[in-house]
Formats: C-alpha cells, sequence, structure tokens
C-alpha cells in the first residue's frame, strides 16, 4: 500500500525534526519524516550544542542571527524547554589576522549580530580568568551561549507532531524511486510512500544516500572528540564560551562546574556506521594543554568524560541547502562541517520556505547551492575559523 504525503523528510537529527516543525506551520501538514534509529541519535546527539555567530561569511552569519533569535525564546516560539543558556562568547585572533578579524566583524554587524571588538581591559573585565596575550584581537558576543541539541530536536518534533506530521521511527529507508513526472516513492520494509516533495537530511549518510540515485557530493564523515573536565570553582566559578584561534581550540561551560573543550585539527574520516565514539586520552592531554594558555587555573581541572561525534564536511565548510539539479521537488540539506545545531532553527525556516515558495526569503541561500563544487564557486575566507565549533 503506498501512502501519498504533501513532504517527505529523510533523517531524524535536528536538521531533520526542524524541517518538518517548520514545513508542517506552513501548511504542509501531512508531512512524514524517517528515521532509521531514533530522533538525534546521529550527529545531534553528539553534538558540542555551542550557539554563538562569529562567521566569516554571509550566509552562515545570518543563519547563526536567525537561529539565535529562535534559541533565545524557542519556549514562545516553537514549545518546550531546549536549555539555552547565555554565557556570551569571546572570540581570540592573533594579530596576524587583525584586518579579516575587524572585517568579519562589520560584515557580522551589518547583519544585525550583537557584537563588537573589546580591548584586553573589557576582555578581562568578562572573563578575569582569561589569559590575554599582546597583540591578540577580541570579539564578544553578549547574547550567545550552549542549548541541548536532542532536546532541541525533540520538541521540533513534538511541535510537528501537534501540527499534524507523522514520525516514523526505527524506520530505515531501502529504496527511492525519482519520477520525472509525478510524485517520488521512499520505500522503508513495510511502507512505500510517495511524494511531490522529499528531503535529504541524512548527515553523514548523506553522500552515500545520494549514490542510490546517480547524485554525487563531495561529503564526507569525520570523526570529532571533545571532553569535559570539572572545574575548580574556587579558581573558576564559571566562564563565558570561547573560541581560540591561537590556541585551535573552542571550550563553553556545561552545568555547575564542567567545561566542554575540543578543537578542529583533530578530525578523521570516519564510517558513520562503525567508528570509535569514545575520545582519546592524548587527544584530551594535547586540547587541555592548549586550553591552559588562555585558562591557567585549569591544569588542576579533573578529567570527567569525553566522546566523539561526527561532522559533515564539504570542501569549503559550508553546508548544502539546495533542490537537486535536474530533479524536481528533491532536496539535500547536509554538509553543516560542524556547525549545524547552532544553524538548525533558520535552516529549518529557508528550508520550508525552499520547498513551499521555491525560494527562500529568510537568508540569502544562494552561495549554499550544490553545483558550487562543480562550478568552482566555493566559499572562500581570508582566514579559517573552523576551529570554532
Amino acid at each position: 500500500m503506498t501512502e501519498t504525503c504533501d513532504a517527505i523528510i529523510i533523517g531524524g537529527g535536528v536538521m531533520g525534526a526542524s524541517i518538518i516543525s517548520n514545513l508542517s506551520s506552513s501548511g504542509l501538514t501531512k508531512t512524514i519524516l524517517l528515521e532509521k534509529s531514533t530522533i538525534g541519535a546521529g550527529s545531534t546527539g553528539r553534538s558540542s550544542g555551542a550557539i554563538r555567530m562569529h562567521y566569516s561569511t554571509k550566509v552562515n552569519a545570518s543563519l547563526a542571527h536567525e537561529s539565535l533569535k529562535v534559541f533565545a525564546n524557542f519556549s514562545d516560539l516553537v514549545g518546550g524547554d531546549v536549555g539555552f543558556v547565555r554565557t556570551g562568547y569571546m572570540v581570540f585572533a592573533p594579530s596576524e589576522a587583525s584586518q579579516v578579524f575587524r572585517e568579519n566583524i562589520s560584515m557580522q554587524q551589518d547583519v544585525g549580530i550583537s557584537t563588537k571588538e573589546i580591548d584586553h581591559k573589557e576582555a578581562a573585565e568578562l572573563a578575569p580568568v582569561f589569559k590575554i596575550s599582546e597583540g591578540e584581537h577580541i570579539a564578544w558576543e553578549d547574547d550567545s551561549g550552549h542549548a541541548d541539541p536532542s532536546a532541541t530536536a525533540l520538541a521540533y518534533i513534538n511541535h510537528a507532531r501537534a501540527n499534524g506530521a507523522t514520525i516514523h521511527l526505527e524506520t530505515p529507508v531501502t529504496d527511492i524511486k525519482i519520477s520525472e513526472s509525478g510524485p517520488h516513492q521512499v520505500i522503508t520494509e513495510k511502507a512505500c510512500f510517495e511524494s511531490e516533495n522529499v528531503i535529504i537530511a541524512t548527515g553523514p549518510w548523506t553522500g552515500e544516500f545520494l549514490k542510490k540515485i546517480d547524485v554525487s557530493l563531495p561529503l564526507l564523515p569525520t570523526r570529532h572528540e571533545v571532553f569535559l573536565i570539572k572545574r575548580n570553582l574556587n579558581k573558576i566559578p564559571t566562564h563565558p564560551g570561547g573560541g581560540d584561534m591561537a590556541n585551535l581550540i573552542y571550550f563553553r561551560p556545561e552545568g555547575h562546574d564542567l567545561t566542554l573543550v575540543g578543537n578542529g585539527n583533530h578530525e578523521e574520516t570516519a564510517n558513520p556506521d562503525s567508528y570509535n565514539q569514545k575520545y582519546n586520552l592524548s587527544y584530551a592531554a594535547d586540547v587541555w594543554t592548549r586550553l591552559t594558555k588562555r585558562i591557567p587555573s585549569i591544569a588542576d581541572a579533573e578529567l570527567f568524560t569525553g566522546y566523539s561525534g561526527l561532522y559533515t564536511s564539504t570542501p569549503d565548510l559550508h553546508p548544502i541547502i539546495d533542490s537537486v539539479d535536474g530533479i524536481n521537488g528533491l532536496f539535500v540539506c547536509s554538509g553543516f562541517s560542524g556547525h549545524g545545531f547552532k544553524l538548525a532553527p533558520a535552516v529549518g525556516t529557508v528550508m520550508a520556505e525552499l520547498v513551499t515558495q521555491g525560494k527562500a526569503s529568510t537568508v540569502d541561500i544562494e552561495p549554499l547551492k550544490m553545483n558550487r563544487f562543480a562550478d568552482g564557486k566555493l566559499n572562500t575566507t581570508k582566514y579559517s575559523f573552523k576551529v570554532i565549533a
């Protein structure tokens, strides 16, 4: 038996959840989501949860800015508690990056982001535990913080269900049949669903999934480690989140006395179905040592726990949010390169606009089209800020 739907979303991470929530709000109430496991079981459940807006391209900065508006008012706009905590976020850049750093801040301000460059005295007042080196440049985002990725995905799912959407868990897609003139078919072990609109939001599985329909995109699953350490509260009662280009680390407070730490230059290619989900002590020792250069008194903290998750990276570290060339009604939303969670609310909005209106209006997503790789129109930056998760 075949069930006809307004839209089919494949993938139950925070992206798929945000998309089906936004679609259900836009009038496509007969929508379904197919997830092969449980909600947030892939990259979402192992995200660092950081929320900040310091990007070096307008498209990512805009998506982050629009998303923050939702995170800060989630219970009113969507419903549910996603654990958003406003800590502020400090970005450090070495002296040689001063020009592009200031250009980025100016661009972010033009977008509407509340950010500014601050001097060393201001930084010391905001974060007394931080060590600031001579010549460093510092940006401050007062409104940024962190939230719970799994709770966010679930809140979106609950909102979609309340609007009439149907969620199928433990339902892997076994085949997809593309039609040139009619609805596409998505097949599982127990059912066949058909729709004019199919959205593929399968995270690190997207590249292999697309091969089923002879679509090739440069999407690389990579393993990313993070760990948490328990602070001495007498020395470090709290601190803001931070992205540190000088020491190639990022960090944020967690709960009452923990600090989550990671970096962006220890990634390795991974099989999303069989990768090491633990963390390595050698990695923690290396990154922790670099963290002490920014927070010296954290040297005597205690190692608490750690884990590894998956990024889905593209050559320019920007996502693909687009309709598939030559196939009406087929869409791809993937390749967030470690930045997906903080962009998810706005991504759901622009994907719903793309599906229902044929074009995104909240944010101009033209730079995220899939054909940019073949056309050689990659998003480029003068200085890499990949280290900031």
